[in-house]
């Protein structure tokens, strides 16, 4: 086994790559437990593959990491909402505590290596509904730990 060059997984026959692909597929189906979970999972692994980052150095995905580590989906969802709400002309909103308070790592020296990855995540490769939101807390805690560690 070959391990990842950006998050340290002891990957096997699928790359990390691969097995977001499968995830992806599992979310865009909208069902639970993948489908509520889509953000918190693309935030993760954005942030474990540093170099798939967007423009805005992963603001928001950071965003999403804090308050779903602090409030859950409900929080999620709240910040999701007022990103939308707030990418309208006509709606004058106020960021959300988390969003404010949530301050971007410096992406110069990236972790290399994170206790749980999307491998741990997906177990067999077909990431399993029993005990899927558990593993991707788990695994969003050990993103926001490694990357908190490198400010």
């Amino acid at each position: 086994m070959t391990p990842c060059a950006e998050c340290g997984a002891a990957v096997g026959s699928r790359a990390c790559g691969d097995l977001f692909h499968v995830l992806l597929a599992l979310d865009h189906e909208r069902q639970a437990p993948w489908g509520p979970l889509h953000g918190v999972s693309v935030s993760c692994f954005l942030f474990q593959h540093p170099s798939r980052l967007p423009a805005d150095d992963g603001a928001m995905a950071w965003a999403l990491l804090h308050a779903y580590l602090e409030g859950g989906l409900d929080e999620v969802n709240q910040l999701v909402g007022q990103a939308r709400r707030g990418n309208s002309h006509r709606v004058k909103g106020v960021p959300s505590r988390v969003a404010c308070e949530a301050v971007l790592p410096r992406r110069d020296a990236p972790p290399a290596r994170f206790s749980v990855t999307i491998e741990d995540v997906a177990v067999d490769g077909t990431f399993p509904a029993e005990e899927f939101a558990e593993r991707v807390r788990a695994w969003a805690g050990a993103t926001v730990d490694a990357w908190s560690h490198c400010t």
